[in-house]
């Protein structure tokens, strides 16, 4: 059990919490949730015991292992294989206690440990290591590259992997899938459902939350309010609290009103009839959901261009991929088909590495096709978002001057009230970007693309760095923009809401998925199965060799019974001498004329050679004790 009671943390003149309680039962799946700045890493740190309540106490059961996700990693050659087994860190003290052995030949010592490493699961360590970074996207062929080779996001990625590796008690996982594409999120959340710990998470996914928790806390107004279930649970209960209040269902009625009158109006026309239906179904959430974001600072809709065409662009015959030194190309997706047109609303899904991306930058003209034609509609305007224009924003400009730059006639006034929708409220609009967060940065990128008023959306993984309500606030934002959308993203929920159709990019081709999200995973495990099967063989000779290793350590442990066997022999024998000796001192003993006058030196001598035995026969004893429990222990290993 965790329990925090009457705790208050303050940091500069803020409280954070302002004694507050909370109580985690073993083996419960806590998703944390609450504004970004209002102090979910800090209560990890806590967890941790890196940081210290200003008041009340943080308590947990003791000989509890904690693992947690490290957010920075160091510069490491280590390989990426090595660095995740580092995160079971009793298995490595076991390998450095059983060279140390090796090197002392310490033969006790060295079957002990030798012990200790099967206990641990030793043998299989790397197999479980691999399977663990194949989940998160790693190929076999990067499991010996240097961490140092990765980028950022694959070195979080390897984080993840390390905290999973180590065998714990409580798991903390802050912001998890930030880094993963929608194939790792599905592995990561299957292989959290089977985890037998305490579970707290931070996460912005609601759906991710939906599939894994047992308990929400939410982190509000600096106290830690539990909702029992899932966050779908919590956003109800939220939501049955404060419908309580006429603004909240003022408001929720305005939302209600513009959606219903987008589906009144397009719902017959063939060419909408796909987003009046995806309306609908926001609008059945809305009761539920709306209400619980009530309080959100963010709330904003994207305009839509004065003028579209009917086809915003086309690839035809493309072969799509980049050209290397010489020239050489290097074809990733071959004789692509793809186009967008007015008011379509497609997802992409594809394994990683498949060349979604790839996709994304030869549609928007980022890279050049191989071969084959792209065409632009006359009256495209395409709003484009992907993670590199963070890095493009310029540091020492304030939200107001880059839009400004982009239109310099409007009023600042206008602007203001603008920036204010994507919670850039107050002086928080004049403030220079390079003290911008992640979540901030990004809710600047996507106000530049909709001030742009585009008739074609791409947005290539948009909820990365977002919280829940900014997350839920760009959904219905893009459920009422009526131009095209093509989006990536791991956030299912956004997908569901905001696209009518899925394309699949894998295998070098592009194509039509006649499915969703739940038929995708299922083609995802069925793709994984047959990969599976045609490494069988490879599988099945590399087992072999694993077989013929845990053989020969068998054998070198049976041969390390060699010398505990002796020692017990050599104990046992003196434990026999010294008895002897003691019965035989005894009987001598037994003679009466022994305490006569004339034989006090000869009954002294008799008093001291008993002592000695008695303590050879005691520490005799003591020694063969210790060698039947090693023997025993050393036993039980083989068994």
């Amino acid at each position: 059990m965790i329990q925090f009671s009457q705790v208050s943390l303050q940091r500069g003149t803020q409280f954070l919490l302002d004694e507050a309680d909370l109580t985690i039962f073993e083996g419960q799946k806590v998703g944390l949730i609450g504004a970004n700045g209002a102090g979910k890493s800090s209560l990890f740190a806590m967890v941790r015991g890196d940081l210290s309540a200003d008041t009340g106490s943080v308590t947990l059961p003791g000989q509890r292992r904690i693992a947690f996700m490290a957010q920075e990693v160091e510069e490491t050659q280590r390989s990426a294989l090595d660095y995740c087994l580092d995160g079971d860190d009793w298995l490595r003290k076991i390998e450095t206690e059983i060279a140390r052995a090796d090197a002392q030949n310490d033969a006790n010592a060295h079957a002990h440990w030798l012990g200790e490493y099967e206990s641990a699961h030793g043998y299989s360590a790397r197999s479980r290591g691999e399977t663990l970074l194949q989940g998160l996207g790693f190929k076999m062929e990067d499991m010996q590259r240097a961490v140092s080779d990765f980028s950022g996001g694959w070195r979080i990625r390897l984080n993840l992997a390390k905290a999973l590796m180590c065998p714990s008690d409580v798991l903390l996982l802050d912001e998890p899938t930030n880094h993963l594409d929608l194939d790792a999120v599905m592995w990561l959340e299957g292989w959290l459902r089977q985890y037998p710990g305490t579970l707290i998470l931070i996460s912005h996914d609601r759906d991710f939350l939906d599939a894994i928790c047992s308990h929400i806390v939410h982190l509000y107004q600096k106290k830690l309010v539990v909702y029992k279930g899932n966050y779908t649970n919590y956003e109800r209960q939220r939501a049955e609290h404060l419908a309580q209040q006429q603004a909240t269902f003022e408001r929720q009625q305005v939302k209600r009103a513009h959606l219903q009158q987008y589906v009144d109006r397009f719902r017959y026309q063939a060419t909408k009839a796909k987003q009046a239906q995806s309306r609908l179904k926001m609008l059945e959430k809305m009761e539920s959901i709306g209400p619980a974001h009530i309080d959100s600072p963010f709330s904003f809709s994207i305009p839509f261009a004065d003028k579209t065409s009917q086809q915003l662009i086309q690839l035809t015959h493309a072969d799509l991929g980049y050209r290397i030194q010489g020239n050489e190309a290097k074809v990733q997706l071959s004789d692509v088909n793809f186009g967008m047109r007015d008011g379509q609303r497609i997802g992409l899904l594809g394994p990683n590495g498949a060349g979604k991306s790839t996709l994304i930058k030869s549609l928007v003209g980022e890279i050049e096709n191989l071969n084959g034609d792209r065409v632009c509609g006359e009256n495209l305007k395409l709003g484009y978002f992907s993670q590199h224009q963070l890095s493009a924003l310029d540091l020492n400009a304030s939200p107001l001057l880059h839009i400004q730059r982009l239109t310099p006639k409007v009023l600042e006034n206008e602007i203001r009230r603008y920036l204010g929708g994507f919670g850039f409220i107050g002086d928080d609009a004049l403030r220079p970007v390079k003290g911008f967060s992640g979540g901030e940065k990004a809710r600047l990128a996507l106000s530049l693309i909709a001030w742009t008023q585009p008739n074609l959306l791409i947005l290539d993984e948009p909820t990365n760095h977002l919280d829940l309500d900014m997350r839920q606030a760009l959904t219905e934002a893009l459920q009422a923009f009526p131009g095209a959308i093509l989006v990536v993203s791991h956030d299912r929920h956004l997908l569901n809401s905001t696209v009518d159709e899925f394309y699949l990019v894998v295998d070098n081709q592009v194509s039509l998925f006649d499915g969703d999200l739940p038929a995708y995973h299922s083609w995802l495990q069925s793709r994984q199965q047959e990969m599976n099967r045609s490494e069988k063989d490879r599988a099945s000779s590399l087992d072999k060799v694993d077989r013929k290793e845990e053989r020969r350590k068998a054998a070198e442990l049976r041969e390390q019974l060699r010398p505990l066997r002796k020692a017990l022999e050599k104990h046992e024998k003196a434990v026999q001498t010294a008895q002897t000796k003691l019965d035989a001192i005894t009987e001598l003993m037994a003679d009466g004329t022994l305490y006569e006058s004339e034989n006090k030196d000869k009954l002294q001598k008799l008093l001291a050679d008993e002592a000695n035995w008695k303590q050879k026969l005691e520490e005799s004893e003591e020694a063969w004790f210790e060698a039947q429990e090693a023997l025993e222990e050393a036993e039980s290993l083989l068994s």
